[in-house]
């Protein structure tokens, strides 16, 4: 593999964690390549977002800044990353295994007529690609023989590379997009608003579910939450039974995260939610089933009704705070 490309993600002109260590990756696998990693950000109003990309070490900035481009549509995006992978010979192009890197990731290998491995782990010594199955109880080493390569890259697996100086090149992409040909159009974004922070960011998580018992249990692990500054998450039990939004979920169908503490509140264990916050740095687990398999990758497990343990936990967090 040579030169490497990697499809960056912003919000509120600031790059998304997860692309940080999709950055990690791409310097890793451009190293032993001896190629370079460059990056590409899309979007519209992109000087500040732009700037901070020049930090990671990318040999260059790719900067695709068009009022085209200013909502996301994967058909759009994924015309203008096909050119700029072209243009700079990139063997290798990948992304976070975002929502958006889910959607657009398939298109744009296909434009490149690439092989495709998702949610990548690393790169063993033979240029194969590592990524989990059968819900991350097996690794597999994955080989695409194509000449362009495409990758989703689990973000969770990665350190995010630190900000450096500002050293990379920008290079101004020519865009050229005629949004009237596509088959699609933007009608509208309807975003979920939240004061807590994305799942995929967050440092602290506090999770539910079955054992929440719905809306009751779910506004006490808010409040919980909320002390320690935490995004809120949840099983895809509690998601199917109406109890919170499925942005929430975190499992191997919902999102995969790996915060420095995640609390797991009511949640037996199922390995399916398992496969999604196994990688997290502390795990605490609150379950009055002593058997739960969530005690199993817990580093700290308390034996109790949450209805309980959880008023106690916050009213000591709230003397400590005081």
């Amino acid at each position: 593999m040579g030169n490497v490309l990697i499809i960056a993600e912003h919000k509120d002109g600031k790059l998304k964690k997860g692309s940080l260590a999709a950055f990690t990756f791409a310097r890793q696998v451009a190293d032993k390549s001896g190629g370079e990693f460059h990056a590409l950000i899309l979007g519209k109003d992109l000087g500040a977002v732009a700037e901070e990309a020049r930090c990671y070490g990318a040999a260059k900035v790719h900067v695709a800044d068009d009022e085209s481009l200013s909502a996301y549509m994967a058909e759009s995006y994924a015309l203008v990353a096909m050119q700029v992978a072209k243009d700079m010979g990139a063997e290798l192009v990948g992304a976070t295994s975002t929502a958006m890197a889910k959607d657009m990731m398939p298109r744009l290998a296909a434009k490149l007529e690439a092989g495709m491995a998702s949610d990548v782990l690393g790169v063993n010594d033979d240029g194969h690609f590592l990524r989990p199955v059968w819900a991350g109880n097996a690794i597999v080493a994955v080989e695409i023989k194509t000449a362009v390569k495409a990758v989703t890259i689990r973000g969770t697996e990665f350190d995010p590379v630190p900000k450096g100086d500002a050293g990379s090149e920008l290079v101004t992409v020519a865009v050229s997009v005629d949004l009237g040909s596509l088959k699609k159009r933007f009608l509208q974004f309807e975003e979920v608003k939240s004061e807590r922070p994305e799942l995929t960011e967050a440092n602290v998580i506090v999770s539910g579910g079955r054992g929440t018992k719905g809306d009751e249990g779910f506004k006490l692990l808010e409040v919980l939450a909320d002390l320690l500054g935490a995004g809120v998450g949840a099983t895809r039990a509690a998601v199917d039974a109406g109890w919170v939004p499925n942005d929430l979920q975190v499992g191997q169908t919902g999102k995969v995260v790996a915060p420095d503490l995640y609390i797991a509140a009511g949640i037996s264990g199922a390995i399916q939610h398992l496969a999604g916050m196994k990688g997290s740095k502390t795990i605490v687990a609150i379950n009055k089933d002593e058997e739960a398999p969530i005690f199993s990758v817990a580093d700290y497990g308390l034996v109790a009704d949450l209805f309980k343990a959880v008023p106690e936990m916050v009213e000591e967090i709230k003397k400590a705070k005081a």
